[in-house]
């Protein structure tokens, strides 16, 4: 069971994904809604990658050891 959720929006274009993807930079740094830093590895959200890149709202979940649990697409 997730010991957390965080809400937060993402737009990357296809060409800022893929400078994530050939190891450029592993992580990704985002704000929350609720304006908390959130770090993760890039990888996590290839499953959303688009012709037009990553775009929406998403939320991540994270264990009691701030271990990365899923990240889930909630809108555009």
């Amino acid at each position: 069971m997730p010991a957390y959720r965080l809400r937060f929006k993402l737009s990357l274009s296809t060409e800022t994904y893929l400078a994530y993807y050939k190891g450029k930079a592993n992580s990704i740094q985002v704000r929350s809604l609720d304006n908390k830093k959130i770090r993760f590895p890039a990888n996590a959200i290839r499953n959303f990658l688009t012709h037009d890149g990553v775009h929406g709202l998403f939320e991540i979940q994270f264990d009691e050891c701030n271990k990365l649990v899923e990240i889930e697409k909630i809108s555009l």
